[in-house]
């Protein structure tokens, strides 16, 4: 009975075997693959598992990689689904202005920070950061409304933005100093400060907003290096898109499904 979750982000994949499609499923074996290697996932880790009987995934990366995917997935009889983002889906409700240009993994990774609030008895709002390539920052009320959100760039985007309009910065990348004494730091800091001032500013428009405190959830493969320097308490959670995977999953299949069952 197990699911094969996939997360295709801009610039790896990674994924995860559980033993199950519910939440707090067992882990099984997980990995990751830079885009431009995914061919050698069906010759690779995915040979030696065995086969699933569900696959979910979410993919940012574009229908070409999707397609590379499936490729890859074709040594299993079995039809992936890939999320898209709808008008609601497992406790969460969809307020983008065209609920389906909503980013998959911005959607998933919300759907997998509100299943971790509403689990703790008390549903309260919600401000959920993911720090990539790009970075957003989301905001969802107590009663689990997606209220809108931001996007902003990572810091490797800022640094070669720099480095391409102003002469002079081809530098190291530095610390993050309270009040940076070389170039280095000055521009580590300023793309660390930056993304922690948005975060902030969402966290003060939803406690406005409601009326409560928020919790704040982030993640993201450089979610470890903001963390330090957010003013706000939040929590850090490595895997937010497979919580909200599993999530997903646990509301659409059932031991009962066919392999080849697809919504999507």
């Amino acid at each position: 009975m197990t699911l094969l979750a996939i997360d295709v982000g801009n610039t790896r994949l990674k994924w995860a075997l559980y033993d199950s499609p519910s939440v707090g499923a067992r882990l099984l074996a997980h990995g990751v693959q830079f885009l431009e290697n995914i061919e050698k996932l069906s010759e690779g880790e995915w040979s030696e598992l065995a086969q699933p009987r569900w696959v979910l995934g979410c993919v940012v990366a574009g229908d070409a990689v999707r397609r590379r995917v499936e490729q890859q997935l074709d040594i299993w009889d079995v039809h992936p689904q890939w999320v898209v983002s709808s008008l609601s889906e497992a406790g969460l409700t969809n307020g983008y202005d065209h609920p389906s240009r909503l980013g998959a993994d911005r959607w998933v990774a919300m759907i997998g920070a509100r299943q971790r609030v509403v689990a703790r008895g008390v549903p309260k709002p919600c401000v959920v950061v993911m720090v990539g390539t790009a970075v957003t920052v989301e905001a969802i009320d107590a009663q689990g409304r997606f209220l809108g959100g931001i996007i902003l760039p990572g810091h490797g985007i800022m640094l070669r933005a720099l480095e391409s309009g102003t002469a002079g910065l081809h530098v190291p990348t530095g610390e993050v100093r309270s009040f940076p004494t070389n170039t280095s730091d000055a521009l580590t800091s300023g793309g660390t400060f930056a993304i922690a001032g948005a975060v902030q500013r969402m966290v003060d428009n939803l406690r406005q907003h409601t009326g409560e405190e928020p919790e704040c959830i982030m993640t993201g493969g450089a979610g470890w290096k903001m963390a330090p320097s957010m003013s706000s308490r939040l929590e850090l959670v490595e895997g937010l898109i497979f919580d909200g995977l599993l999530q997903i999953a646990s509301n659409r299949f059932s031991v009962d499904a066919p392999a080849t069952f697809r919504l999507t």
